[in-house]
């Protein structure tokens, strides 16, 4: 049984949360260009924030429930899709004749379309393992241990999300050992990212549980990414 909203259906906080979680995946998807050290460590831009369409995405469907988490995710996939278009057709639109930065827009915004198509991919296959498995193990905690469920949905969906991108963008580019390792470490670093974020996970789902009245628990839910009507 779920628990109902007291409000409409698409609450004020509701769309607060996905506009952050979409706000985020697009700036991901601009800064992963530059490449940052911290210390000795290796990072693109994007690393500092990506992680937060996760925490946000374990938010949605914790408090929301599977079926809110799947419309946000697929309106960030179309989102990022429109984006995409919009700054390719500003790419190869003829520039007025006193502009003279097409080149650092070329190397900022310009998109490689295998990295585009890995991107996206990734984010598909990460995001609804994340979401289906945090709502599944909802289920089977009975609602408690809340930090096994945002930890434990991180785990797969980052493991599906890193290996995915990363292979489909860089394989046959660098060595295969150097792309395991990679692979590996940024898998590791994204779940430390989110054990980190665990206290204000519970702030932020704790605050909207109580404010929306509702904890939906998935029992009757179908799974399927692709049912939207449900």
């Amino acid at each position: 049984m779920q628990t109902q909203l007291k409000k409409a259906e698409h609450s004020t906080l509701y769309v607060v949360v996905v506009a952050f979680f979409v706000t985020d995946l697009l700036i991901s998807n601009v800064i992963a260009v530059k490449t940052i050290q911290i210390g000795g460590v290796i990072l693109q831009a994007a690393d500092l924030i990506f992680p937060i369409t996760y925490i946000l995405g374990d938010v949605l469907t914790e408090v929301y429930g599977y079926k809110r988490a799947r419309k946000a995710i697929w309106i960030g996939f179309s989102c990022s899709l429109f984006a995409v278009m919009a700054i390719t057709l500003g790419q190869y639109l003829p520039a007025q004749g006193d502009w003279h930065d097409q080149a650092a827009y070329d190397a900022i915004l310009g998109s490689q379309w295998r990295i585009v198509a890995a991107s996206f991919t990734a984010y598909l296959f990460g995001e609804f393992m994340n979401s289906y498995v945090l709502a599944k193990m909802k289920i089977w905690t009975q609602g408690k241990y809340l930090w096994t469920r945002t930890i434990g949905s991180t785990v797969i969906g980052q493991a599906f999300d890193t290996s995915i991108f990363l292979t489909l963008a860089f394989y046959g580019v660098m060595p295969t050992e150097v792309l395991i390792s990679l692979i590996g470490f940024q898998w590791l670093f994204k779940i430390a990212y989110e054990t980190a974020a665990t206290p204000l996970t519970y702030l932020v789902v704790n605050y909207l549980k109580r404010h929306e009245g509702i904890d939906v628990y998935d029992r009757d839910t179908k799974f399927s990414p692709f049912a939207l009507a449900e």
